[in-house]
């Protein structure tokens, strides 16, 4: 449950850390050990985690609630009536969770707005909003601050380590910024060349 921060110069590898910890790259040696499994082969959407893209990758052509809402359109569960099989989950599951999601990132009077119409810390919560929203054990956060103006970011760092206490699950952040990785992290892990 700890806020981890990859803190180092640009191409250091902390987005390539990140990407492997995410499974969207595979490591040329070691192993990912997640939850005292080894994951390294495990492709991304069966690890227990979620990623914040640094660009968010919102959906134009969907609203704040189907943006959110994606992911578990798609997502099977066990079905507890019938054990050994996976069921979707039901339209009143998929919005509590959203609901859910978007109290914690407070915005529950924007489920309707359009994404493109939406400042960019908004855009960001979005995207946070729907990692979240499938309820990972782990939050991978790409430098999610850094399309943000100063003033935006100070406000953001504080959102986000609110949204940190409310979740209780581990965060991995990525960033340059050391003033940054020193105002939101438990643990900064520096990385150089």
């Amino acid at each position: 449950n700890e806020f981890v921060t990859l803190l180092g110069p640009s191409r250091c590898g902390k987005t390539t850390l990140l990407r492997i910890l995410g499974g969207f790259l595979e490591q040329t040696s070691g192993q990912v050990i997640f939850d005292g499994q080894d994951i390294s082969h495990l492709p991304p959407y069966k690890r227990e985690l979620n990623t914040v893209f640094q660009r968010y990758a919102l959906f134009p052509h969907l609203d704040v609630y189907d943006n959110i809402a994606f992911g578990l359109k798609l997502k099977r569960i066990a079905d507890e009536k019938r054990p050994g099989k996976l069921r979707k989950l039901t339209s009143k599951e998929i919005d509590e969770k959203v609901r859910y999601a978007l109290k914690v990132v407070d915005l529950e009077e924007f489920e309707g707005r359009d994404v493109t119409t939406l400042s960019g810390g908004q855009q960001q919560r979005v995207a946070i909003a729907r990692a979240i929203v499938n309820e990972p054990q782990i939050l991978l956060l790409d430098e999610p601050l850094g399309a943000l103006d100063l003033k935006m970011r100070k406000e953001m760092q504080i959102e986000l380590k609110e949204m940190h206490r409310k979740l209780g699950i581990t965060f991995i952040y990525v960033t340059h910024d050391q003033e940054e990785a020193l105002t939101m992290s438990d643990t900064i892990v520096v990385m150089k060349d």
